[in-house]
């Protein structure tokens, strides 16, 4: 029982521990790969004595991974990891990248490819109230680079507006997706001043061609402002 046990790298957690922490717990073993997606958790019974809580405060734990759709509970089989589709678990990205950073590449690389389509249309139809509103949002901007979260809240504004002024419903349904997949890694990138100054220069970089209404200058100007944020991303993860 004690090989048994052993297998699994659980951090001792006292009694006292809250349900969050058990959470943690747990999500820090598949992040670390102590536990692969379609791995089956320990009985709630060894995971008692492996973290060191009570039957009731366990199960609590395990529900809300259940809600987290990071394990699936099936009756009377046990608690599996469940296969980790980015669809599936939008609010927890950050296990599911941790298991295949490929998913970074493709995320920017599905960003290229659709912004940068969404920045030549809207620099065919973007009005001149459309383009004082960018470049009001790039103002405020750089007036608070030094605020993460007001910055971070510029930065999504601004593609959203390209994406009005674009005027092509369809693409903006695919954007909605695409944001809600990259939200997490835009606040990591984000939290970097160097990255910050970066984007306010590809953004007016981005602005100037939407200004001249020339979609051609507008794409290219879109596209390597997502190939610098990917570069920028990757390295940091690298560090």
């Amino acid at each position: 029982m004690t090989e048994t046990l052993n297998q699994y790298a659980f951090s001792n957690v006292k009694r006292i521990s809250t349900v969050e922490r058990i959470v943690e717990n747990l999500i820090n073993l598949i992040k670390t790969r102590s536990l692969q997606m379609g791995d089956k958790l320990p009985p709630e019974r060894q995971l008692c004595e492996i973290i060191g809580v009570s039957r009731p405060i366990l199960r609590e734990a395990l529900k809300a991974l259940q809600v987290m759709n990071i394990i699936d509970i099936r009756q009377g089989a046990g608690a599996y990891v469940k296969t980790l589709e980015p669809e599936d678990v939008i609010e927890h990205l950050d296990i599911v990248f941790h298991m295949d950073s490929s998913l970074y590449r493709d995320l920017y690389e599905a960003r290229r490819v659709l912004e940068a389509a969404i920045a030549e249309m809207a620099a065919a139809n973007i009005s001149d109230a459309e383009i004082e509103a960018i470049e009001e949002n790039i103002r405020q901007a750089a007036a608070h680079i030094d605020d993460e979260q007001l910055f971070l809240k510029r930065d999504l504004e601004l593609h959203e507006m390209i994406m009005k002024a674009a005027g092509n419903r369809v693409m903006s349904v695919f954007m909605q997706s695409i944001n809600k997949l990259s939200l997490l890694i835009r606040k990591q990138s984000n939290a970097r001043p160097f990255i910050r100054q970066n984007t306010i220069k590809d953004h007016e970089t981005i602005i100037k061609a939407l200004k001249n209404r020339d979609p051609a200058k507008t794409a290219r100007a879109m596209e390597q402002h997502i190939a610098n944020v990917e570069k920028a991303f990757l390295h940091m993860e690298d560090l």
